[in-house]
């Protein structure tokens, strides 16, 4: 962790470092065509709203009681010469459903420091860490709703109805960052998150919640260059953890920009298998081509000792100009890594250009059937979005299926919800957030998993655009503060 003599001057450092940029941000120049993520779909929200009577086209399902939670960036004050979409200040949207009927909808700010300071209220309570601003998911940890983000904030825990924010380290039990993707194990409960900070570009950490929300593992590993690692997995044995070439970019701070990680040819691309209750010292590293992934759909232990990754992988991110993807989307692949050999090999599953994918979670872990996820643009897109379909992929058959929900109208991400704890994987409903760009209006869709090709089962209108976000939950009835 380093002397406090070497903390200071680390410490130092980075003011330094931060002046300079806060003195060059100030010499950007606005992008002439307007920033790709304060225009068009992604315009923020200007105002918080509670709406009730909501209207709705078809019949929710009578089993829905909960609430459908997601989080984006939504900034009050941002500087178009220097704005990313990953840096805006988060918004929660929350829409309440109760025995098939819709109760309210509402859009909170999280209030960090500045978002109060320039709404001109007050800041959320509990203690900060590097940084304030959460805008990446929302999760359910041992019953209670927290919304996260990586690279150097704390947690923020949410109660049921919105209205009540606290920055939370799980109860002080947590030291460091969070990520922004945990991922629960069914079996034990157990919530595992490989974490890193922008401040510690030499370290990550593999941190682990229990079933009771309490930090009981927070182990260092040791990495070179800052790595911008979004998401992981766990299969029963390891921790995945994907170290791959976007990193943290000195030159890019120093230059003012507020997103600071580019691609990286001189980062090894690899995959490590890490020991769920093992040190760095164990972490079997097994070289990978270059490429990057935001999310892992699923891993799992092969019966011949494997571990087999499936995710959505693109050959490069962040590649020169650093606003938008540099490279199409492959697809959703396959890779198998052999912890004997530490080859690992890639198979194509799906050629699609998509991302966000997520699985039925019952099976976080385990061999799994279905994946679903959205369509990304063919051609790389500056705003990371453009195009209006889902997709759904049957690993045992190989089917492809597309549900596409018209010209003008935006997916997001769609999560899966069983009918009930008992039934067969893929038995249950998908819901998302869909814009209706050309109408500024917002609809949020629930899909039959089993008819997925088919009109939605139910739509609940919202009478605004929702800027695209990033992630969001299903939270069952009951869980909150």
């Amino acid at each position: 962790m380093g002397s406090p003599i070497e903390t200071l001057i680390r410490d130092t450092v980075a003011k330094g470092v931060e002046t300079l940029a806060a003195f060059n941000r100030k010499r950007l120049a606005a992008p002439v065509d307007g920033n790709p993520f304060l225009t068009g779909i992604h315009a923020p929200m200007k105002e918080e709203l509670t709406l009730h009577e909501l209207a709705v086209t078809g019949t929710v399902p009578s089993g829905l009681n909960g609430r459908y939670l997601r989080i984006g960036p939504n900034p009050v004050e941002p500087d178009p010469a220097s704005y990313h979409w990953f840096i805006g200040d988060g918004m929660v949207h929350g829409l309440a459903i109760e025995h098939g009927k819709p109760l309210w909808y509402r859009n909170r700010w999280i209030r960090s420091n500045a978002v109060a300071e320039a709404l001109g209220t007050t800041p959320a309570p509990g203690p900060r860490h590097r940084f304030d601003t959460v805008n990446t998911n929302v999760v359910e940890i041992a019953r209670r709703t927290f919304a996260l983000v990586e690279g150097g904030s704390f947690p923020v825990e949410l109660d049921t109805d919105l209205g009540d924010q606290t920055y939370n380290p799980f109860d002080g039990s947590l030291k460091g960052s969070f990520a922004a993707h945990p991922h629960r194990d069914p079996r034990t409960g157990e919530n595992h998150a490989i974490c890193y900070d922008g401040r510690e570009p030499g370290m990550i950490r593999h941190v682990v919640i229990s079933d009771a929300g309490t930090v009981i593992r927070e182990e260092p590993v040791s990495v070179q260059h800052g790595p911008m690692i979004h998401d992981c997995a766990i299969t029963e044995r390891f921790v995945v953890i994907l170290d791959l070439p976007v990193t943290f970019s000195m030159k890019t701070l120093i230059e003012g920009h507020g997103f600071p990680y580019r691609w990286n040819p001189n980062h090894q691309a690899r995959v490590g298998l890490m020991p769920r209750s093992g040190t760095q010292d164990d972490i079997i590293w097994c070289p990978v081509a270059p490429g990057y992934a935001f999310h892992v759909a699923n891993a799992y232990d092969a019966p011949g000792g494997e571990a087999v990754i499936d995710l959505c992988a693109y050959e490069s991110m962040f590649d020169g100009y650093g606003a938008g993807p540099s490279s199409r989307c492959r697809g959703l692949e396959r890779w198998t890594v052999d912890p004997v050999s530490r080859a690992v090999n890639v198979q194509t599953l799906d050629t699609a250009a998509q991302d966000f994918p997520r699985i039925d979670e019952r099976f976080f872990g385990l061999p799994h059937r279905f994946v679903w996820s959205i369509a990304t643009p063919e051609i790389p897109n500056r705003q990371f979005i453009g195009a209006t379909r889902i997709l759904a992929y049957d690993v045992l058959t190989g089917e492809h299926a597309v549900h596409d929900f018209g010209p003008g109208r935006f997916p997001g991400e769609f999560v899966f919800v069983p009918e009930s704890a008992e039934v067969p994987e893929g038995h249950g409903w998908l819901i998302g957030l869909v814009v209706d760009l050309p109408k500024e209006t917002t609809d949020l869709v629930i899909l039959d998993a089993r008819r997925f090709a088919e009109p939605p089962v139910a739509s609940i209108h919202l009478p605004h655009r929702i800027p695209p976000g990033f992630h969001g939950n299903w939270i069952g009835e009951g869980a909150g503060q």
